[in-house]
């Protein structure tokens, strides 16, 4: 597959610089045409929309809608470190249910499990670690960390 590499040793994906320039593009905007891709790294139209489905197919990259969450009504973020007895998996599959879960991380170190938890407000924050998390079977403890002020958020990376 030009421009995409599998590393089975790893289990990782090695980019040709041409791949690399073209989901630069896309970092940089997400509805940028097949076409102009195709004028900033050399190649026709038709070459850049394969690589891209290359690209997608083998997971490297998604393409999608990012909102902003204050923009929606969702203005409380909060990192949650848990502490978990038993089937750390299990937990983690249970808490990938609830809906304000952004995402989770199994982790070693001071917690089994880390979330990021995105609600409207304090109150919502509190029903959900409260009553929900907590109510998981498996959960020993968890820390809120709440986000005062976001100072960077990139999903910029693999490229460089």
């Amino acid at each position: 597959m030009p421009g995409v590499t599998r590393n089975d040793s790893a289990n990782a994906v090695a980019l040709d610089d041409v791949s690399k320039q073209i989901i630069e593009q896309l970092q940089q905007d997400g509805r940028r045409s097949y076409s102009a891709i195709g004028k900033a790294v050399g190649l026709s139209e038709a070459a850049i929309r394969q690589r891209v489905q290359r690209l997608t197919d083998s997971g490297v990259m998604q393409i999608v809608a990012v909102t902003d969450p204050a923009q929606v009504g969702l203005f409380r973020h909060a990192m949650i470190g848990l502490k978990v007895t038993g089937d750390v998996e299990k937990v983690a599959d249970q808490l990938t249910t609830l809906d304000e879960v952004a995402y989770a991380v199994i982790c070693a170190g001071s917690f089994d499990l880390i979330c990021e938890v995105v609600v409207a407000d304090d109150e919502h924050l509190l029903e959900v670690v409260s009553k929900r998390i907590r109510a998981i079977d498996g959960i020993e403890s968890t820390e809120t960390l709440i986000y005062l002020k976001l100072v960077k958020q990139s999903y910029q990376w693999g490229t460089r």
